[in-house]
């Protein structure tokens, strides 16, 4: 199994599992305890690793949002806390989220272990999130490491989704539009239609993504990128 294998066989673990704390009401409710407002605390948790930066490298860094919702959230937020604290807060609820949701009846360590190696060898180029997330150390629980790191992944995937996305010629709009039309609004983009011709653009963006990410996980031999994928797919039962 090469990398490119590995990539699309993993893609909707990489995506979906730590979407699970991302959209979670208990995560915000959190933020809210902090003094956050709305989805701010979504910005900050996922872009603050990046530090005190201004706005227009964190629409750089997070790609898909329409740049007038990243400026807002990001000034709004300023006020409540360092970025840094805020990005590790975030990553708390992310280890909470693990114990509440995620089943005991999958090897855990051995997941943490292997997504944890693809994260430390992988690559940050053009993947600025997922560089500052590798920086927060994982938790010691392996349920909570081993989200930790598919969080890691994941932000690398959407890396590289975002240069396949760029290369193809997409409108970044029209993707959100495509892909998550229920949530253009979230997104700050409006409900306009996506040309008929976009599904086929967007097919060779999602094979671009995975080519991009194939170098990511030739790391593994291949005895762990049979465990990988194995145990990625059992940790997409694993959720409740």
């Amino acid at each position: 199994m090469n990398g490119e294998q590995i990539a699309a066989e993993t893609a909707a673990t990489v995506g979906g599992l730590s979407q699970g704390f991302l959209l979670d009401p208990a995560t915000y409710a959190h933020g809210a305890e902090q003094g956050f407002e709305g989805l701010d605390f979504y910005f900050v948790g996922r872009a603050g690793v990046l530090g005190e930066v201004d706005a227009d490298v964190v629409v750089a860094a997070l790609v898909f949002f329409h740049p007038d919702v990243v400026h807002t959230a990001w000034a709004s937020s300023a006020p409540v806390m360092q970025r840094a604290k805020g990005a590790a807060a975030f990553a708390g609820c992310g280890a909470r989220w693990a114990d509440e949701h995620l089943a005991d009846d999958v090897d855990w360590p051995r997941l943490a272990e292997l997504a944890g190696k693809v994260v430390r060898c992988a690559t940050p180029v053009g993947a600025p999130i997922f560089a500052g997330w590798r920086r927060l150390v994982p938790p010691s629980d392996a349920k909570q490491a081993a989200l930790h790191h598919f969080n890691a992944l994941r932000e690398l995937r959407m890396a590289r989704h975002a240069s396949a996305v760029v290369a193809t010629g997409l409108d970044v709009g029209d993707a959100v539009r495509h892909r998550s039309p229920q949530m253009t609004g979230v997104f700050g983009w409006n409900d306009l239609p996506v040309d008929a011709g976009f599904a086929a653009r967007w097919k060779e963006a999602e094979r671009l993504t995975d080519v991009g990410s194939a170098r990511d996980y030739e790391v593994l031999d291949p005895a762990e990128a049979d465990d990988f994928v194995r145990l990625a797919t059992a940790a997409r039962s694993a959720v409740s």
